[in-house]
């Protein structure tokens, strides 16, 4: 059995891992209680170097009422082998659910070098340092531990019109994002076969909701209809994205890491494909509704700018196996997502404009480097 008593979550203050940890706590931001069964008893150790995209404000509510008892923050670089095991050590560490990486696709081409230290080297600190602690006096490894390692559906490459990604479908990364994250899955996989460390791993789709850092497609979308910019679309807008809520991925992430076969890996997917322009046309319609905005008005804006180099065409996921081996399944559909996600960001426009400032390293820089943190 495994303990599930001390989680490291790495990456807890960006987009996934924040609402991760609003999951474990039973603080969901979705209306009504679709997201509060988690039923987690234990301590939570959140690493996170805080870079632009990691915003502790995201978590202030678990802070408050946690902070010190159940929960607690430390800001490391994962690469950093020194403090990980000291973090170890310190809170006896039994678990680690991997959220932490560096994930826009347009940052990884501008300047693809801090994807393959985090994404990479990161990973295989974490996996060598767990190797260590975890291992017992014989040699082997504890059964009573695990790893697991959140991977992305774009390590399995692009398709064309047809077809969906299994977990049996050969690699084949595009960018230097998916392809350092198609190496950290190699690593992992390699610790299990090699070591014996139990690993599970999860591939997931396109995340939306709450507390995504607003230079992702659809907070950009509606902070720019708000405030009555230029809605930027690659190419001819249409590239396929398949969209879960991200409380959804979480509750198949805690499924797996509580039921997962050790060793193995799952897709999640929300079933829910979308060409980037009808979806923009969604969101304005949405978003134009909410302020009260003429949608002919918002079409106006939306501007085709210059493709990505190597921009993927299609991305789909089979979640079969994780539906019919672990029972998963979504709870929220794509249109009650989509109205919540528009609704929090409009209703939290301080968070946005915040982390958009400066304002937000300025009081990161005076609360922990005056620490020594």
């Amino acid at each position: 059995m495994r303990k599930l008593q001390n989680i490291l979550i790495t990456g807890g203050a960006g987009f996934i891992g924040s609402n991760f940890i609003h999951y474990l706590f039973g603080h969901s931001t979705a209306k009504g209680n679709l997201f509060n069964d988690a039923g987690f008893t234990g301590n939570v150790v959140n690493v996170d170097c805080l870079t632009y995209a990691g915003n502790l404000e995201s978590l202030k509510d678990i802070e408050d009422e946690f902070g010190g008892k159940r929960y607690f923050f430390e800001k490391v670089d994962i690469t950093d082998r020194v403090q990980i095991e000291r973090i170890f050590k310190q809170y006896d560490i039994d678990t680690i659910i991997h959220f932490a990486a560096e994930s826009h696709v347009d940052r990884s081409i501008l300047g693809p070098e801090a994807f393959i230290k985090t994404n990479v080297m990161g990973t295989f600190t974490l996996l060598d340092v767990a190797r260590n602690y975890w291992k017992k006096e014989d040699g082997t490894i504890r059964d009573d531990v695990l790893f697991h390692h959140i991977s992305t559906d774009e390590v399995y490459g692009s398709l064309g019109e047809t077809g969906y990604f299994r977990e049996d479908t050969p690699y084949d990364p595009r960018s230097p994002y998916s392809s350092s994250k198609a190496g950290s899955d190699h690593i992992v996989m390699a610790y299990f076969h090699t070591y014996g460390l139990p690993i599970t791993l999860s591939n997931c789709t396109n995340n939306y909701g709450p507390y995504q850092f607003p230079e992702k497609l659809l907070p950009l979308m509606i902070a720019n209809i708000r405030d009555g910019k230029n809605l930027p679309v690659y190419g001819k807008g249409d590239n396929i994205r398949d969209w879960i809520y991200v409380e959804d991925h979480n509750r198949a992430v805690w499924l797996i890491v509580n039921k997962g076969v050790t060793g193995e890996k799952y897709n999640i997917g929300g079933e829910n494909e979308w060409q980037n322009i009808k979806l923009l046309h969604k969101v304005i319609e949405l978003t134009g509704k909410a302020l009260n905005k003429p949608v002919s008005e918002i079409e106006k804006t939306i501007t085709y700018v210059k493709d990505r180099p190597g921009h993927d065409k299609r991305y789909a996921i089979d979640c079969t196996k994780i539906k019919t081996k672990l029972g998963w399944e979504r709870k929220m559909t794509f249109e009650e997502g989509l109205q919540e996600t528009v609704d929090w960001y409009l209703e939290n426009p301080d968070w946005v404009n915040h982390i958009l400032s400066g304002d937000y390293k300025n009081w990161i820089d005076k609360n922990y480097k005056e620490q020594g943190r």
